[in-house]
């Protein structure tokens, strides 16, 4: 039954792909389409209110520039109000303001679509904050994503010599992707009872005669956005454990689902835009065998449980539940588990940090990967800098001129998917052995094992990939760390959004070389399977070592 539940959650996330990215080929194609008439008004309003009324097209440097300095300004009107919330209107239950190093911190991870929480929701945030502050970058961070992946697409794909308009992009993708799908989530959470209100706290009577304030707002709007724009910070401290956030096995479902929908659709909108369906279908393919087998890592170790505890001949008949939520149970913790670190998402309804070894595994090799499907945009052009560097090395073993999608792939273009490649290892792995060099890294780890060295790991990869989750057992709200994660979430969001538009802008440039008897073909199974491989093996290669000191190294001990 266990299996069933989550072979049914897959199987409908599978049959959203062409319905969702065919949709999403049609908002950005440029084409007269029906949608123009639902919201071609709209977008004409904005775009006056706005100056924008001429919107040419864009090289690869007008567009990052016009991403960058986009996400500044709303990355400085946040960190306003979050410093003086406590005056701002919408805060019924008298939230103070957030310390500086908290305020920089949190303002990058929800900017970055990392969403990395060193503040508990309720308590932390005002009303106004989370509704103006929160879920506005919710929205701008996801559509950030994926006009990114729209232009590299673009770049990749077509015959033209620019990557499209960045602000028709950004203002399409809110008024026809984003905002009606959230607008649906939404309603369906609260018609199973998620709160959608801006009361204060509910003042309650318990059993022993105690008063006790809880704690609502809007939480389903919020919870919405959370998971379609794969950004994971949760109203509550807890997040989707949290009976509000996430009140049974339906929410659960439908907050997966929310987390699969665009970055699954996206491959087949690359398929379209390729006018080559077999082309979205190999990085599809490489994507789901590889959460396939991650999702089986993870479900088969909570399944059997601690090997300690198994030891002592203790009943575990139903595996390692510590951390976990009863109404969920270990199929559907294992599969939000997966889901959330394979899309990038960061949102958990269960408590990562007690998970087991191999367990706990799953998710940080997911974030180290960073391109099994990954967050909103961010996770195809992943795979597609890894597909390149695959033809590449295909290209350097057979002694030709590498190709992809018809273009010629050379120096320049390698040389920027190498520092992609190289950084994110960089920024996980040189901050986390400062951490242990110092005593204020040191200071934060509450165990000293090696289960500490997984939870260092662990917040500087969930940072680099812009996840957002953590193992929670990192005393991390400290200048050290907000200021040290904050530099890895920026560093690890944009670096290689503006070294892979740079390929998309030299790739759109060059001559179109028709496919010869020669050319490795790029739609084939073949090719997936060399994706794949060039992806573990990458992936190995810079993080097994690591892995070893933390999670493998901590599994071993228990089975002494």
């Amino acid at each position: 039954m266990a299996i069933l539940q989550m072979v049914a959650v897959i199987v409908i996330s599978i049959l959203l792909v062409k319905p969702v990215g065919s949709y999403i080929y049609h908002v950005f194609s440029d084409r007269p389409n029906r949608t123009d008439k639902i919201f071609g008004p709209l977008e004409k309003g904005i775009y006056a209110f706005s100056g924008l009324r001429k919107r040419p097209h864009m090289n690869w440097k007008r567009y990052a520039i016009s991403l960058l300095l986009t996400n500044v300004v709303l990355l400085a009107v946040s960190y306003i109000i979050l410093r003086i919330q406590s005056g701002l209107p919408l805060n019924p239950n008298g939230i103070g303001d957030m310390q500086p190093t908290l305020i920089f911190n949190t303002v990058i991870a929800f900017m970055s679509n990392t969403d990395l929480q060193h503040y508990s929701g309720e308590t932390g945030l005002s009303y106004l904050s989370q509704m103006v502050v929160i879920m506005m970058m919710m929205f701008t961070s996801a559509a950030s994503g994926i006009v990114v992946a729209i232009a590299i697409i673009r770049g990749i794909t077509s015959k033209g010599k620019t990557l499209g308009n960045f602000f028709t992009d950004f203002v399409k993708v809110h008024t026809r992707l984003l905002i009606p799908l959230a607008i649906i989530v939404t309603l369906l959470l609260v018609a199973l009872k998620v709160p959608q209100t801006l009361s204060p706290t509910v003042e309650a009577t318990t059993i022993e005669g105690q008063h006790q304030k809880i704690a609502i707002g809007p939480v389903a709007s919020l919870v919405s956005i959370k998971h379609l724009g794969t950004n994971g910070g949760g109203f509550f401290g807890v997040n989707s454990a949290h009976p509000f956030e996430n009140p049974n096995p339906l929410t659960n479902v439908i907050e997966i689902l929310s987390m699969c929908c665009i970055p699954m659709a996206l491959t087949y909108t690359f398929g379209k835009f390729a006018k080559n369906q077999k082309q979205g279908w190999v990085i599809f393919g490489a994507m789901f065998i590889l959460f396939i087998g991650f999702l089986s890592a993870a479900y088969t170790a909570e399944l059997r449980g601690n090997p300690a505890v198994n030891a002592l001949g203790i009943d575990a008949s139903q595996g390692s539940m510590e951390g976990k939520e009863v109404r969920f149970g270990i199929a559907q913790s294992a599969l939000f588990t997966t889901v959330t670190t394979a899309f990038t998402t960061g949102s958990v309804n269960n408590m990562h940090d007690t998970l087991t070894p191999l367990g706990g595994l799953v998710p940080l090799a997911l974030m180290m990967l960073n391109n099994v499907f990954g967050g909103d945009g961010v996770g195809l052009i992943n795979m597609l800098m890894y597909a390149v560097l695959a033809v590449f090395l295909c290209g350097l073993m057979v002694g030709r001129t590498p190709e992809f999608m018809g273009r010629k792939i050379e120096a320049k273009e390698m040389k920027l998917i190498a520092i992609a490649i190289l950084i994110h290892p960089f920024i996980i792995l040189a901050p986390t052995a400062i951490a242990f060099l110092t005593d204020l890294g040191k200071g934060a780890i509450s165990n000293p094992g090696f289960h500490g060295i997984s939870q260092v790991l662990y917040e500087y990869t969930s940072a680099a990939a812009n996840n957002g989750s953590g193992f929670e057992g990192l005393g991390d709200n400290t200048p050290f760390w907000n200021i040290s994660t904050g530099l890895v979430m920026l560093f690890g969001r944009y670096i290689s959004m503006v070294a892979l538009l740079g390929v998309a802008g030299s790739l759109v440039s060059k001559q179109w070389v028709p496919e010869t008897i020669g050319t490795l073909r790029t739609d084939t199974k073949l090719f997936t399977g060399i994706l794949i491989g060039v992806v573990l093996i990458i992936g190995a290669l810079t993080f097994l070592p690591a892995l070893v000191l933390g999670p493998i190294a901590e599994h071993l001990t228990l089975l002494k």
